[in-house]
């Protein structure tokens, strides 16, 4: 019996902020290359990842959560919901799994409808709900609102109805060589995966808006030559001299907190020992700066 053939399939995973979209595409690749936290908009940029399962290919890209801009930072994050959309295959849309159907959600299906290409439905968070009842009136709300190839109820927190999305995403597939080798997870710069790790550990751990006004640069990556060691050399700016104190902590505990953090996800991630330092500088405003958010690679 002779080889399968090769397939592919671009999905864009869309959906509001918080729904768990990073989530899911951590979950489906067996590897966090996405950051996740509780705070909405934790994901700025299209991330890519790479699932190569047997024969199929599906190359995903994990967009920001469609929200209503407050800044030009906020704006580009939705063009790149809508250029996500554009060049893709097929869609995963996910959402909650209680409350009513969003405006931005009927917003992203009109989208998805426009440009006429197939979606799956992924509803989330299954694990938070006692009655199938509620998850039986969800299902029918949405498939009321467009002809999705499936809709599949899904936890990524404990696994539930992972496999089932899979087979459902593989079927989206088309004959096609693989676009990238078979062993591939992201395309994500090194540095990019640093420095979001550090983005993530500030979410997690610094309080209100000021995880939002924080933007992380790596200064310096290097491999020691005589050691199996990474030395990573970090800058996190902050908008305000008064959140540069809050990153920063008392006796520097803040700080610290938030780098041992990064640097012990660095380490799972990268295979080696990491020797993380980082600093806490202010650019204020920078998120209405375009040279900036371009500096950032945020655009």
């Amino acid at each position: 019996m002779g080889a399968q053939e090769s397939k592919t399939a671009f999905i864009a995973i869309v959906g509001c902020p918080n729904v768990g979209k990073s989530s899911i595409l951590n979950r489906l690749l067996g590897e966090k290359i996405a950051i996740v936290s509780p705070k909405p908009q934790t994901t700025r940029t299209k991330i890519l990842g790479v699932l190569t399962d047997r024969n199929v290919q599906l190359v995903f890209t994990d967009t920001p959560g469609y929200h209503r801009p407050k800044n030009k930072l906020g704006e580009k994050m939705v063009r790149a919901v809508g250029s996500g959309i554009h060049d893709v295959d097929a869609c995963l849309l996910v959402v909650e799994p209680t409350g009513e159907v969003r405006d931005a959600e009927l917003t992203l299906i009109k989208k998805i409808k426009k440009e006429g290409i197939p979606a799956v439905l992924a509803i989330n968070k299954i694990d938070t709900v006692e009655q199938k009842e509620t998850l039986l009136a969800r299902i029918a709300a949405y498939a009321g609102l467009y002809d999705f190839t499936a809709i599949v109820p899904v936890s990524a927190k404990d696994g539930s109805g992972m496999q089932e999305l899979l087979s459902e995403l593989r079927s989206l597939s088309f004959p096609s060589v693989h676009l990238f080798p078979d062993d591939t997870l992201t395309d994500q710069p090194e540095k990019v995966i640093a420095a979001e790790y550090i983005r993530e550990k500030i979410l997690r751990y610094v309080e209100k808006e000021i995880p939002h006004g924080t933007a992380v640069s790596i200064e310096s990556f290097k491999e020691r030559s005589d050691a199996d060691i990474l030395d990573i050399e970090a800058t996190i700016y902050c908008e305000k001299e008064t959140h540069k104190g809050i990153l920063i902590g008392k006796n520097g505990d803040m700080l610290k907190r938030i780098s041992t953090g990064a640097r012990l996800d660095m380490e799972r991630f990268f295979g080696c020992k990491v020797n993380l330092h980082c600093w806490v500088k202010v650019k204020e405003d920078w998120r209405n700066r375009e040279a900036l958010i371009h500096n950032f690679g945020l655009d």
